[in-house]
């Protein structure tokens, strides 16, 4: 079985971090890592003014259902840090992203300690911490639309990685 961290990078929507954050703790993912300005609940060492800390993890409450409770979460400001102390610690460091240079989901064949990152709604993930990656994975479609929003495509490559890998 796979030992899978998460890090979702720069992401605006409480709501969003919620549902990843149930989403990883229904699929038994080890670790999540939120990252940049994505809000994330309260913290053991929470520098965040109480209105702020309060306001966050009520908003993340709201879509992660207690999901947030039993889950190992850390922030951290800075990815790249993040992405580098990962490597050195032996995880394959992913990204999930739309780009010239991504492997089909399906076809990926992942290392024993995994590391995905998931990033912004609209824009993606910066083109610097691309660079920063093992792989870039993509999900395909087959439909008119060209992205997934980001808690579904987390969804559906977390599931393949720890049911199909």
């Amino acid at each position: 079985m796979l030992g899978i961290v998460l890090i979702a990078h720069n992401l605006r929507s409480a709501h969003n971090v919620g549902s990843l954050l149930r989403t990883a703790e229904g699929l038994g993912i080890s670790k999540v890592y939120l990252t940049g300005y994505t809000p994330y609940p309260a913290l053991s060492v929470d520098s965040r003014l109480p209105y702020l800390r309060q306001k966050q993890t009520k908003q993340i409450h709201k879509t992660a259902l207690g999901a947030e409770i039993p889950l190992s979460i850390d922030h951290k400001d800075d990815v790249i840090s993040l992405l580098n102390s990962l490597k050195k610690a032996g995880y394959q460091v992913c990204a999930l992203e739309q780009a010239p240079t991504s492997t089909a989901l399906h076809s990926f064949k992942p290392q024993p300690k995994l590391a995905l990152l998931v990033g912004r709604e609209v824009e993606g993930i910066e083109p610097e911490i691309l660079a920063e990656v093992d792989n870039i994975l993509e999900i395909p479609m087959r439909g008119q639309k060209e992205s997934f929003n980001v808690t579904e495509a987390a969804a559906m490559a977390l599931y393949y990685l720890t049911h199909f890998t």
